[in-house]
């Protein structure tokens, strides 16, 4: 229990999120905890949220708009901790999250592995998330962890991971600026760093969907071709660990589960999609419109119906979350200021 726990938060425009992150970083278990926020230069009252609970466990530093890769850079510029907890300024943490992960940790006695846990997404109430087993919920080799993320199209959530500070030095800065997909470039570094991943079923973390206002929540063309560029990193480190038919296979079918999130309006990445299939051994199909949307593929043409499938789930979860506003704003959660989550 002596070990000190660095909680990293980068921050920007969370002012109706970040005291619920802090209330469930500061009801953790583990005693030994230091957080570190970093206001990436907020235009609204984050700051002035984050100050007031600045003390002896809290720092909070401030820096001009760079992106949340630059400040969680510089929060880990700062850290002292032995173990490294990222965190999203909307998202929370079960109160024994980094006491589960350290007891395995210290059973292991292995800093070369990298922890994980489950999450469940949550819109407003953290108490109706409900956590759902993946295929992710396993312990891995760094190669077999590769495979079963690219061929089952699945990823764990920053707030699941703890890191020792070794890998997260071995791993290096995060770089995919503007990237949605900037966390699952950076643990796929620090998995092909490390020597494994250990899951902590009782590790538990909560992630909040539907605020597309964040800074790695929007997909803007610029995200697009930030998160296009983080596929490829992925694949690359892949291919350093291992060059096979297995991992080209598993690369290939990576990209093929992307690409309707680039069809048809960036032809620019679809060439690079396909030209990076082809030198892998692979080809890759045009994206096939699912069912229940062949009636507007009828009405309205193949790339419409393919756009409706990029659109259309983003559109669906935008009103469950104001529904779920809706209902929390009438609920004791609201009143409370987001509890702590429990045990779902």
């Amino acid at each position: 229990m002596s070990e000190l726990i660095s909680v990293l938060i980068p921050a920007y425009n969370s002012e109706r999120w970040l005291a619920g992150t802090l209330r469930s970083v500061l009801a953790q278990t583990w005693p030994r905890l230091e957080v570190i926020v970093v206001d990436d230069g907020s235009r609204d009252a984050t700051l002035a949220v984050a100050r007031t609970f600045e003390g002896k466990q809290v720092k909070v530093v401030t820096q001009p708009n760079q992106g949340a890769c630059a400040a969680r850079n510089h929060a880990f510029s700062l850290a002292q901790g032995t173990y490294i907890q990222w965190l999203d300024a909307d998202d929370l943490l079960h109160p024994d999250k980094i006491s589960a992960q350290m007891r395995v940790a210290s059973e292991l006695a292995d800093r070369s592995v990298l922890l994980s846990g489950p999450f469940a997404t949550f819109y407003f109430r953290p108490e109706r998330a409900t956590f759902v087993p993946s295929t992710m919920w396993a312990d891995f080799p760094p190669v077999e962890y590769f495979l079963t993320r690219f061929t089952n199209n699945v990823f764990l959530q920053t707030g699941a991971w703890l890191t020792s500070r070794e890998l997260a030095t071995a791993a290096g800065d995060w770089t995919d600026v503007h990237s949605p997909d900037d966390d699952g470039e950076y643990f796929c570094r620090v998995v092909a760093a490390g020597t494994g991943v250990k899951f902590v079923r009782d590790a538990m973390a909560y992630y909040r969907v539907g605020n597309y206002g964040s800074v790695n929540k929007s997909r803007s063309a610029r995200a697009e071709t930030a998160l296009f560029g983080s596929k490829v990193k992925c694949i690359r480190h892949l291919l350093a660990l291992e060059d096979s038919p297995r991992t080209r296979a598993a690369s290939v079918r990576l990209l093929q589960d992307w690409l309707p999130d680039f069809y048809p309006h960036r032809a620019d990445i679809l060439k690079q999609a396909h030209d990076l299939a082809q030198e892998l051994g692979g080809e890759l199909r045009t994206p096939v419109v699912r069912a229940k949307y062949r009636p507007i593929e009828w009405m309205f043409g193949y790339p419409t119906a393919v756009a409706a499938m990029r659109v259309l789930p983003r559109l669906r979860d935008q009103m469950a979350c104001k529904w779920d506003e809706y209902l929390y704003r009438f609920s004791s959660s609201a009143t409370a200021r987001e509890p702590n989550p429990q045990r779902s």
